[in-house]
């Protein structure tokens, strides 16, 4: 916020802000967290609220000073409810600190399927305060697998196979555009995972042309911007939105009214010639083990197979676990998923992921907590909250 962070690494190079920066955007935690190191009357305090707070209070006049504003990305959320509850903390902190009312900009992320069905209302809920809603690609994924982990007719494919252009991703992606339109609201895009090699030019070249052909279709659906997850993409994704808005800030007058989407659409998870392959179980026991051992030593995203994971893919992949397990699916090549294929998964990507440089104590932290999120009998709602029980 005032241009001081630096850093100076143990080789002597120095890291400082630019005179021109990003505008600053604060995501606090989702409402189901909380922060077990400060406690009121002796229960734990609401990581959204101490989050946000902290933030809010060291640094919302220093924002309005400097000619912005506290922008802030609001995850998780499942209802306009929660939603409401949001804007009553805004309103209360705008007044605690003679902020003038509506500067707080917040941006909802829709990444789950409850927030899909009640876009219209949290955007209600917000109105003040809202600057618009985001396409959370991943999450959302995770959250229709969490809400209907027990449906059979739920279970979904090979995480690649789940693609923005299969009906139910497609239904839900045009439906916020046209909620968002029709509101004044800006609509932003989905995270562009993938993260360019240093040393395989093939590999990258066919990744750049899909994150192309993802930016294409989301600028050409109405969005008004979007993600990527590394800088190198950063002109991939300019060059396919000022090829459609060109100088324009927005396309908030594509209002979608050819749109039609029912709450049955969202709900439609067939994906046409999608199939669970041996390919696609170790994908996801590889990535779930990797990304949970950086997770417990304190690195929330990572580069894992050129694709940048975060807590949101390994959610998928040790979801899709669960489920396939627990369902009894056949997968091709491999077979029904039973507790003894699955081990046997497990123990080859765990081999294969210390052979290739990772600490052993904190893998095997890492395949053990994945072994209970996979053969438990219940569905376990986050796997950070079982995951903090490794850490001090």
């Amino acid at each position: 916020v005032r241009g001081t962070l630096e850093y100076t690494s143990p080789d002597g190079r120095v890291y400082r802000l630019n005179e021109r920066v990003a505008t600053l955007v604060v995501r606090p935690r989702g409402w189901h967290l909380e922060e077990r190191h400060v406690r009121i009357d002796g229960a734990p305090v609401s990581a959204s609220l101490f989050d946000f707070g902290l933030f809010f209070h060291h640094n919302a006049g220093a924002t309005v000073d400097r000619g912005s504003a506290p922008y802030v990305y609001l995850p998780k959320l499942e209802s306009g409810e929660e939603a409401a509850l949001w804007n009553d903390v805004f309103v209360f902190s705008q007044d605690a600190l003679g902020i003038p009312q509506g500067r707080i900009r917040a941006t909802v992320l829709i990444e789950t399927i409850l927030a899909a069905l009640e876009m219209e209302e949290i955007l209600y809920a917000l109105r003040d305060h809202a600057a618009g809603l985001n396409a959370g690609r991943w999450d959302y994924i995770f959250s229709v697998i969490k809400n209907f982990s027990a449906r059979p007719d739920f279970v979904l494919p090979d995480r690649a196979q789940v693609t923005m252009e299969v009906p139910f991703m497609r239904s839900y992606t045009e439906l916020l555009v046209r909620t968002c339109h029709s509101r004044g609201a800006h609509a932003i895009g989905g995270m562009a995972a993938f993260i360019p090699s240093r040393r395989d030019p093939a590999v990258n070249a066919v990744a750049i042309e899909k994150v192309r052909a993802d930016k294409e279709r989301e600028a050409w659906d109405g969005f008004d911007g979007t993600w990527v997850a590394h800088p190198d993409l950063v002109p991939v994704a300019e060059a396919e939105f000022t090829r459609v808005l060109g100088d324009r800030p927005h396309q908030k007058d594509r209002l979608r009214e050819d749109v039609t989407v029912e709450a049955a659409d969202l709900l439609d998870v067939r994906v046409p010639g999608g199939r669970v392959t041996a390919e696609g179980v170790r994908a996801n026991v590889r990535v779930a083990i990797a990304y949970m051992a950086s997770w417990l030593e304190g690195r929330g995203a990572v580069a894992i197979d050129n694709l940048m994971e975060d807590a949101a893919t390994a959610e998928i992949a040790r979801a899709q676990l669960w489920q396939w397990h627990h369902h009894g699916v056949e997968v091709e090549g491999m077979g029904r998923l039973d507790r003894a294929s699955y081990e046997a998964v497990r123990d080859r990507e765990l081999t294969r992921l210390v052979e290739e440089g990772g600490d052993p104590e904190r893998h095997r932290q890492a395949a053990a907590l994945l072994d209970a999120l996979v053969l438990g009998e219940e569905f376990a709602e986050f796997l950070t909250l079982g995951a903090y029980q490794y850490l001090s």
